[in-house]
């Protein structure tokens, strides 16, 4: 059993079996997974224990490069299936003719496991071929609509600034009649390798773009990009009781795909223009009505605007200041079903500013009725 302290540049290792004189291979052991355990949890350990061991952690040690390579073997072993039971029903004797790699320099481990790495470490070969379709970007519009034109819906036509296929290539951005060439900086691959140390990292070729081949007679139309500007005049419903920030998708509507990719989505974003009368709070509505004294004393018929037409409201003697006034259904309609929010009407008192001397006279008349 090997134990490894805290530290391991401190590291005291011992083994029962003699230094690293392994007269039988446990690869179980060596990953440090029990005898059934799934190839998820194999997998797991290993990248543990070859995160740990790798030579980069632990420069000139060779007692890490031997057990980076023990797990690595162990590993080979034990993800494949096939070479999992016969060593499971006969050990290492039942692998005798078998390759197992050996692992003669590091590369051989980052061939034979890439996959591995490539998710563990973030580096590594590209998966898929290179210039595969890719979806096309989703666009934003914004309509700025006014509380009549909520209370309704409207149909409304957009003018779109987009990106589209050309149409003199067909998108695949080659001038009529010619033809593409292998990139000679990847050779085709797509990609290029950079070596660090003990890693070779791969990155997608800068000249063709990963698509392995490049343009040798762009097209006119668009530059060899495949793609133009275009102007685009949208028709698309609004419907009643949007709200400010509400988005409506249209799909298909944005800017192309490429490489057969499929379009982007249009998403329309709704603001609301501010209103001279009402104030708006979810579906209802809300309007200020200035009265005099006078007709709150003695109550009166006022003329509500709406959304609509006018309609009268009763005002009921000795109205206060501050007084609220339902007008059932005069409100917005909900975006999500057929009912209406209400008109609140506030009552605000309206003091004069300047007054007759009949008008003086009658009003100290009244405060000396008042004092009675």
């Amino acid at each position: 059993m090997i134990t490894i302290m805290p530290k391991w540049g401190d590291a005291r290792i011992s083994t029962c079996l003699g230094e690293w004189g392994f007269r039988v291979k446990d690869y179980y052991e060596t990953l440090g997974v029990p005898r059934n355990a799934t190839l998820e949890e194999i997998k797991t350990s290993y990248r543990r224990l070859a995160l740990r061991y790798h030579p980069d952690k632990n420069p000139g040690d060779k007692v890490a490069e031997e057990q980076f390579k023990r797990v690595s073997e162990a590993y080979q072993v034990l993800s494949d299936s096939e070479r999992r039971q016969l060593y499971d029903l006969y050990g290492t004797e039942g692998l005798a003719g078998l390759d197992l790699g050996g692992f003669s320099a590091f590369d051989d481990i980052f061939g034979s496991f890439g996959e591995v790495f490539e998710d563990f470490f973030s580096f590594g070969r590209q998966r898929g071929r290179p210039g595969r379709a890719q979806d096309g970007a989703d666009l934003r519009h914004q309509v700025v609509l006014t509380l009549e034109e909520v209370s309704q819906g409207i149909e409304a036509n957009l003018e779109v600034e987009r990106r589209a296929n050309c149409r003199r290539c067909g998108a695949n951005g080659m001038e009529p009649g010619s033809k593409r060439r292998t990139c000679p900086r990847c050779g085709g691959r797509g990609q290029v390798s950079q070596t660090r140390g003990l890693l070779r990292i791969y990155n997608t070729c800068s000249d063709c773009g990963g698509a392995g081949s490049i343009v040798t007679s762009p097209c006119t139309a668009c530059g060899g990009v495949g793609m133009v500007k275009e102007q685009k005049r949208v028709q698309v419903r609004i419907p009643p009781g949007v709200d400010n920030g509400t988005r409506l998708r249209l799909r298909g509507e944005g800017e192309a795909g490429s490489l057969g990719g499929p379009p982007g989505d249009l998403y329309i974003e709704v603001q609301l223009a501010p209103h001279p009368l009402f104030l708006r709070k979810g579906k209802d509505l809300h309007y200020q009505a200035q009265l005099s004294f006078v007709e709150a004393a003695l109550g009166t018929q006022v003329e509500i605007p709406t959304l609509d037409s006018p309609t009268r409201l009763s005002i009921p003697p000795g109205t206060q200041p501050g007084a609220l006034f339902r007008i059932a259904g005069q409100g917005l309609p909900d975006l999500r079903g057929d009912t209406r929010g209400d008109l609140l009407v506030n009552v605000d008192l309206k003091t004069p500013t300047r007054l007759s001397s009949n008008q003086e006279k009658l009003l100290q008349e009244f405060l000396k009725l008042s004092k009675k």
